[in-house]
């Protein structure tokens, strides 16, 4: 029996806001990976794993959206991105439908001539356009890329996703699993925590604002009550680049912190499955982005830079 398994990783590239994130929640069943309709929402390679008792396991990659560099944040997100095609057994490519191939697409078809591994295209969207369109956009990319597999699905609405499954599970090695069967994600608590709360401000705030902003967690501790109930005391620090954006984040009589608040515990408590209290606060660092120093203090890794 344990022959026959199949394990691997594979990882889910694309240009930022293609669907990447959702995807990977949707396959997993679970949401680990932040979602937003911003570019550079993730901002880590993230691992999740999805397992099948009688075909093997796949560790899903969830990298940064492979993108022009402007900071040295930017350079970290785009290496982690461009380095995971190095380290997995199988890379998924979603792209947008359509027939035009811009200049990010092109790019990313330079970096996948560079390595030998199967590569599965996905048309994500595909609930967005007409169903007698999708047969061009299909022929669009076979055209410019010597693909193993072309899938056409939803990430949103979970269309094809078990074709996607399958597929996956085709082009992987023979071998053991790497998890446990009750693993989804490699991330700590903290970092998924954090993670969301930098979510529910993308969400909120103006367009501007979101780029520049960090989330750390400065504690995160059960509280020891007398009752059957639990409860997560959580304080985190939202970091931004100018005082302008301070008071933004902040709001009129700390309105938009409330709301960022509000809705950051509510998927906190679902996530931690216990009651939350949580306390955020608001600091200037100043282009932190081009700073080596806080880049690697916010949790991003020096050796990736």
């Amino acid at each position: 029996m344990e022959k026959s398994l199949k394990s691997g990783f594979v990882t889910i590239i694309g240009r930022p806001n293609v669907g990447k994130s959702t995807l990977m929640n949707r396959l997993i069943g679970q949401k680990i990976a932040i979602t937003s309709n911003k570019p550079q929402t993730t901002r880590n390679r993230i691992q999740t794993v999805y397992t099948d008792k009688e075909r093997g396991q796949i560790v899903f990659v969830d990298t940064p959206g492979i993108h022009q560099a402007k900071n040295k944040l930017g350079e970290y997100m785009v290496n982690v991105a461009e380095r995971t095609l190095k380290d997995v057994d199988v890379i998924l490519w979603l792209v947008e439908p359509g027939n035009y191939i811009g200049a990010g697409e092109r790019h990313i078809i330079e970096q996948l001539g560079k390595v030998n591994i199967p590569v599965i295209l996905i048309i994500n969207k595909i609930d967005t356009v007409e169903k007698t369109k999708v047969l061009e956009y299909i022929d669009t990319y076979r055209k410019v890329f010597d693909f193993d597999e072309i899938i056409p699905a939803s990430a949103l609405n979970g269309h094809n996703l078990d074709d996607v499954v399958d597929t996956v599970f085709q082009y992987l090695p023979c071998g053991p699993m790497f998890f446990d069967e009750d693993t989804v994600t490699d991330q700590p608590e903290r970092q998924i925590v954090s993670e969301m709360i930098r979510e529910k401000s993308l969400h909120a705030l103006n367009e501007e604002v979101p780029h520049g902003i960090a989330v750390t967690i400065e504690r995160m501790k059960k509280r020891k009550d007398a009752s059957k109930s639990k409860i997560m005391d959580i304080e985190a620090t939202i970091v931004c680049e100018k005082d302008s954006h301070k008071g933004i984040i902040i709001g009129k009589n700390g309105s938009m912190l409330k709301k960022i608040g509000s809705n950051a515990r509510f998927e906190i408590e679902r996530f931690l499955n216990c009651k939350v209290n949580l306390k955020l606060w608001v600091k200037v660092k100043k282009d932190w982005r081009d700073s080596d120093f806080f880049i690697q203090n916010f949790g991003y890794r020096k050796d990736e830079i």
